[in-house]
């Protein structure tokens, strides 16, 4: 049968990973994660609680756009968080951060737009983009600029511009000024923009500003899989200009139907958890203090400053100019899933890894005693 060209995007490296490290551990053998985004800790107590009392009742098709008092609940977190008013008309909860960005994407952009983004960045832009026929254009970040695109960097003649802060693999903030900055220039261009803000409320002393804080004319995307520790649940959501509502509910309708009922039920208590959420935080600052300390000692020194999300980006060419194969000998030699770069950066990433501190605080501990001891014996 045949198959598309649009479909023929590249792999998602990490999952690859992710898939080799599952079956090494099925051979037997201890493997500790360092690859995937993925918190250790279950979702919040108050939401697995609200799913357990709505068990017996019928969970079904919601309206498109999501529940209504969690399209509230989301609206009341941008006030709490940002001070910022949002009509809860304007949220739209989606089937994962995933589905937010098929939704912008479906919404914004045609077959044959260009759409800028920042690289080193998530892998899935790009292919998400490819698969609708959208052309990505990496914009070269540079270290000294914290791995984020400078207003001067937008290129001309593209429709779209993909933020991220705190950044995926860099960890780094875009500060209030610089989301102003930014959004101010693609304006003037005339080009559409996408702030992810899925790593928000996981930041170390700097705090994360939303692009809504400086303009309403963007379409903010988050997820409670981060910050809310509900990856499996595949619930976001995202924030868009009124004049683009009916056109999301449009698309959301054929797409999705609406997101999953049950995860809508547990997602809007685990907006009142703030105190468990909080507990989270402080594993993830004692895992970075960790990283930080431990990962330079072991020979990693060229690092990203991991200013939110839970990622140490490292520049490795002193060690390797093949990320992927050297990911691949950390895993066989050390037992700990690392990610390469080459998911971030297609040009530059051959001599980067990602390492994750999403884990509990005893397993990032004997991963850094692992690499140590590889490192040493290299």
């Amino acid at each position: 049968m045949r198959q598309s060209q649009r479909g023929q995007v590249d792999a998602f490296i990490v999952m690859d990973v992710m898939e080799a490290a599952r079956a090494a551990e099925a051979s037997g053998r201890s493997i500790i994660h360092m690859e995937v985004g993925q918190p250790s800790s279950a979702a919040p107590k108050g939401a697995r609680e609200a799913l357990a009392k709505s068990i017996d009742e019928p969970l079904g098709y919601t309206v498109a756009l999501g529940l209504p008092a969690l399209r509230q609940g989301i609206a009341d977190l941008y006030k709490r968080w940002y001070g910022v008013t949002v009509d809860p008309a304007r949220v739209v909860v989606t089937p994962g951060s995933s589905g937010a960005f098929i939704l912008a994407f479906s919404a914004l952009f045609d077959a044959g737009d260009k759409v800028a983004l920042g690289e080193p960045g998530y892998p899935s832009y790009r292919q998400i983009l490819r698969a609708m026929s959208v052309e990505p254009v990496g914009i070269p970040t540079k270290a000294e600029n914290r791995f984020q695109p400078q207003p001067d960097e937008i290129p001309e003649g593209v429709q779209g511009l993909i933020l991220a802060s705190p950044g995926n693999p860099s960890g780094t903030v875009l500060s209030r000024d610089e989301l102003a900055a930014l959004t101010k220039r693609a304006s003037e261009l005339g080009i559409a923009v996408v702030s992810d803000e899925i790593y928000h409320g996981l930041d170390y002393g700097t705090r994360c500003h939303s692009a809504l804080e400086v303009t309403d004319d963007v379409f903010v995307i988050n997820s409670f899989s981060k910050y809310f520790s509900m990856t499996g649940w595949r619930l976001g959501w995202m924030i868009v200009p009124e004049s683009h509502i009916r056109t999301v509910e449009r698309i959301a309708q054929n797409m999705f139907i609406c997101p999953p009922h049950a995860s809508q039920v547990a997602a809007l208590a685990a907006l009142d958890c703030h105190e468990e959420a909080q507990a989270n935080l402080a594993v993830y600052a004692e895992n970075r203090r960790l990283m930080l300390e431990e990962l330079p000692k072991a020979g990693f020194t060229k690092i990203a400053p991991p200013e939110g999300a839970f990622y140490i980006y490292a520049d490795v060419s002193d060690l390797t100019d093949d990320s992927l194969a050297f990911a691949a000998e950390i895993l066989e030699k050390a037992g700990v899933a690392v990610t390469p770069g080459l998911d971030f950066d297609p040009v530059r990433g051959a001599r980067s890894l990602r390492f994750s501190y999403a884990r509990s605080t005893p397993e990032i501990a004997e991963g850094l005693a692992r690499l140590t001891r590889f490192m040493a014996g290299r």
